[in-house]
């Protein structure tokens, strides 16, 4: 009788394992939740604001779009385009369609035009105080009050003064401590200052989640975007492949795309850590990602560039932490016609700005082949490969272990054949050591051995996957491992 009620737990214990293994992410896939996104945009003052708004629809099915409000700024101070927001969603209307051949998740425009709004129609500071709300401020307090624990991400691609209101009639009518949980949830980027509105927020309100370049410009992580690198293919960012690849033959979307005038999208680094791609943790600026990387601190003002371009913004001392420009330094690899698939080259690049275009070329052609969506069934278009890690993404070894990582299992929806890339992210970690992978390139998995340390510390290790369909699309794996004295 014992024995039969062994057997029966066991059956029930397998059972039981079973259910769990099937309704449990795979191993080594961590799944992120959608980004709640809020943008204020300066839309009409310059094309960018509109190629921005183009590319990030393309994202709408990853991410959750709550608001898209017309502001004002220093370069257009008492003019609202909602319906230049309007105009391209109805562009977006006639593809929606076709880009749920590719993820049923994309929004209807209906949808998204019910979250078309305008700030103030006024300059800055001077539009914010008692009696100021407008339809946009009131309803970002009304995002933050939603039953939702996710944080709201405000992308301000002009002035801050909606912001600013908001948070204003947040303090003024809110208790200190439902102010208090409200501001929490905020995560703010700002594409420089562009009234001076965004350096009172940082002072009123020090809690506040804040990145940002202030000061001219030219000291701006966001100038990565398009900015033209010596020595280095800049053929993504070119006026003949946006006209190839985005403009031309895409559709009513890619044909609404506006050309250049004063620099490409200089608006999408502060959505693009947003984009789940395996790379990006957009609570974690410092880990670095497609918008770029960032270090908390308090930059001098001889380091933002006072005296350069901003429309005439005053630039002040910070008055507390911000997250803002930080430095890396890459050795770019590129393809190789014989032998080993890629290798690096011949000179590395220091600087902010190449926190964000050492990424550029990946997520130039993910931009691509979304647009490509826009016109194609899903049969006739590339969708990204799917990374699975052998092993979880957060390890843990002691000085001497031997640690082997694996992506073994990765695949590609389309069949693609796959190139793969391990490397050591070391700025984004905490050891100070270099440490040296022990396998070739475009191998699936690698090794090290773990370094001697006299503290705990943190290695971020990167694998890039790209495939090798038409554009090649890349997604990423990040492996942390903690490395403890032994």
């Amino acid at each position: 009788m014992a024995t039969t009620r062994l057997r029966a737990v066991l059956a029930f214990a397998l059972l039981i394992a079973s259910v769990d293994a099937s309704s449990a992410p795979e191993r080594g896939v961590v799944p992120q939740m959608k980004s709640r996104l809020f943008v204020l945009t300066d839309i009409g003052a310059d094309p960018d604001d509109t190629q921005s708004l183009i590319r990030l629809l393309l994202y709408s099915n990853e991410i959750d779009m709550e608001g898209l409000v017309a502001v004002t700024s220093v370069h257009q101070k008492t003019l609202l385009e909602p319906d230049s927001i309007r105009r391209v969603l109805r562009q977006y209307a006639q593809v929606q369609g076709n880009l749920s051949l590719h993820d049923v998740a994309y929004p209807t425009a209906h949808a998204l035009l019910a979250l078309v709004a305008t700030g103030q129609p006024a300059y800055g500071q001077a539009a914010v105080g008692e009696g100021k709300a407008s339809e946009g401020s009131r309803r970002i307090v009304a995002a933050l009050k939603r039953p939702d624990t996710r944080p709201l991400w405000i992308t301000d691609w002009g002035g801050a003064n909606t912001l600013a209101q908001a948070l204003f009639n947040i303090r003024e009518t809110e208790s200190p401590v439902e102010a208090k949980r409200l501001i929490s949830k905020l995560r703010v980027y700002a594409i420089s200052d562009q009234d001076d509105s965004g350096a009172w927020i940082r002072k009123e309100f020090p809690e506040l989640f804040y990145i940002v370049s202030p000061g001219g410009y030219g000291a701006a992580t966001w100038m990565g975007m398009s900015i033209f690198v010596d020595g280095m293919d800049n053929t993504t960012v070119s006026n003949g492949w946006l006209a190839s690849h985005i403009q031309q033959g895409h559709g009513p979307l890619g044909a609404a795309y506006p050309d250049v005038a004063y620099g490409m999208e200089g608006d999408t680094p502060s959505f693009l850590a947003l984009i789940p791609n395996g790379l990006n943790v957009p609570e974690r600026p410092d880990w670095g990602g497609w918008g770029g990387r960032y270090t908390l601190r308090m930059p001098p003002l001889s380091e933002t560039d006072p005296k350069g371009f901003n429309g005439g913004v005053p630039v002040v001392p910070e008055s507390r932490p911000i997250w803002t420009n930080t430095v890396d330094t890459i050795t770019p690899m590129i393809a190789k016609p014989f032998g080993r698939a890629t290798g690096p080259t011949s000179r590395s690049y220091t600087g902010f700005r190449e926190t964000l275009w050492r990424w550029r070329d990946d997520f130039q052609n993910d931009f691509a082949a979304r647009m490509d969506w826009t016109v194609t069934d899903r049969a006739h278009a590339n969708h990204p490969p799917t990374i699975r890690l052998a092993h979880g993404d957060h390890l843990a070894a002691r000085a001497g272990d031997f640690v082997r990582l694996s992506a073994l299992g990765t695949s590609d929806p389309d069949g693609d054949s796959l190139s793969y890339h391990w490397f050591v992210y070391p700025e984004a970690g905490t050891c100070a050591m270099a440490i040296p992978l022990s396998s070739a390139d475009n191998v699936y998995q690698t090794s090290f051995t773990a370094p001697k340390v006299d503290r705990a510390c943190d290695a971020h290790f990167i694998l890039r996957v790209t495939d090798k369909g038409t554009p090649p699309l890349t997604r990423y794996g990040r492996v942390v491992v903690s490395i403890t004295p032994k």
